[in-house]
Parts: C-alpha cells; sequence; structure tokens
C-alpha cells in the first residue's frame, strides 16, 4: 500500500502495552493481590470508563509511592530510547494517552522526556489513594466504536493538534487496544503496534517494531 508522506509534528502514543512491554493495572494487580477482584470487574457488562471507575475503588487505601516502584520495573519496549531519541533530534513533539492514571504517565513522560502525557486523574490524600477518580473523558464523548472509555484519545489527539496548530494529518499515532481506534483513525498515519486483529483492520500499518515510525519521518 502507499502511504503519502507528511511533515509530521507529533507522534502520539498509548502507554501500556505500546510504550511498556506490560499492563501496569494487571501488574498492580498481581503484585498487591487483587487480581481476582480486578477480573470480576473486567467480566461485567458495563462501559469502559464505569469499569475504570470501579477498578480504581480496588486501590483505596494503598500508598501511591508502592504504585510508582513497581510502575518503574515495567520495561519499556524495544527501541523506545531510540524511537524518542531520533524524534525529539526532528524537533517532532512526542505525546502519551493512557487509561491508566496521570501521575503514572507523568512519570513515564518524565524519564522519557516526553511533551505531552494525558490520563486519568486518580485522588491521591496524604500519598494515600482513595479510591476516586476523575476520568479525562469529561465530555463523556463516545468512540466510533459506539463505546464510552475513561479517555478519548480522539479528543486528545484534536486537542494537541489546537495546541500546536497542526492538522491531524500531521500526527502519527501508535497503539494496540480498542480505545486507541479512534486516534488511529484520525491521525495521519495510524500504527497498530502488536495490537489485536480489531485494531489491526483500522490502521495505515501494522507494526511489531516500532522503529517502523522512523522510516516515515
Amino acid at each position: 500500500m502507499y502511504l503519502k508522506k507528511h511533515r509530521y509534528e507529533l507522534v502520539l502514543f498509548d502507554m501500556d502495552g505500546t510504550l511498556l512491554n506490560g499492563r501496569s493495572i494487571f501488574i498492580f494487580a498481581e503484585k498487591l493481590g487483587f487480581s481476582d477482584e480486578l477480573s470480576m470487574i473486567l467480566k461485567t457488562h458495563r462501559e469502559p470508563y464505569e469499569k475504570s471507575i470501579e477498578i480504581a475503588k480496588l486501590l483505596r487505601g494503598m500508598d501511591f509511592r508502592e504504585f510508582l516502584k513497581i510502575f518503574r520495573k515495567i520495561p519499556l519496549q524495544e527501541h523506545v530510547h531510540e524511537v524518542v531519541k531520533t524524534l525529539k533530534e526532528k524537533n517532532i513533539k512526542i505525546a502519551v494517552a493512557t487509561d491508566s492514571y496521570q501521575f503514572l504517565a507523568d512519570d513515564l513522560k518524565e524519564r522519557l522526556h516526553l511533551d505531552y502525557a494525558f490520563a486519568n486523574k486518580l485522588i491521591i490524600k496524604k500519598n494515600i489513594i482513595t479510591g476516586k477518580v476523575i476520568i479525562n473523558n469529561s465530555t463523556h464523548r463516545r468512540n466510533d466504536d459506539g463505546k464510552l472509555y475513561s479517555i478519548c484519545k480522539g479528543s486528545v489527539l484534536d486537542t494537541l493538534c489546537k495546541m500546536l496548530d497542526i492538522e491531524p494529518v500531521q500526527v502519527i499515532a501508535v497503539g494496540d487496544g480498542l480505545v486507541d481506534i479512534d486516534m488511529i483513525k484520525k491521525s495521519g498515519l495510524g500504527i497498530a503496534y502488536k495490537a489485536r486483529e480489531e485494531v489491526q483492520k483500522h490502521a495505515d500499518i501494522v507494526a511489531d517494531d516500532l522503529r517502523i515510525i522512523l522510516t516515515h519521518i
């Protein structure tokens, strides 16, 4: 398939399973002993954003610093540092959007020297997680699949385009989950990275190596 090259100004990444080689909430659940409760919530037929709210309740009373300690041990996907370094050398902005939590996304943003991070705000008081969360998708915008996620990554892409005074066609979006489909479809170059088939069919490129990005900038 021929893909027209644009001058890309922004790469918008998913976090879990894309920049990180693992899914943080499952790792937290395993380490902190709430895997069964998490599984029960995920098996319900609630809207995805409702599941996010219920999952946050499982964390009530826990010290957020313990989460950061575990989070920082989750390995990055292969070639993340190389890709980020090259993008920065070319003055391309880098953002991460995730249905995880803002304090985790911010931590990764600082470690990788990314430009922007968008996520849900977990309410923490005196270092203790309250179990309450403010979802990023405050307008309750539904994705193209009709579902309502805690974050609408298509909206995040729109917000970044306004901030940077660019068009969606100047954005590369990279993700692996159903929540990523909107940003993948809306971007100038949508990359399904190690993604399930439902995601792949909406992407311009299907890849299992993040360095594919570097061939298009």
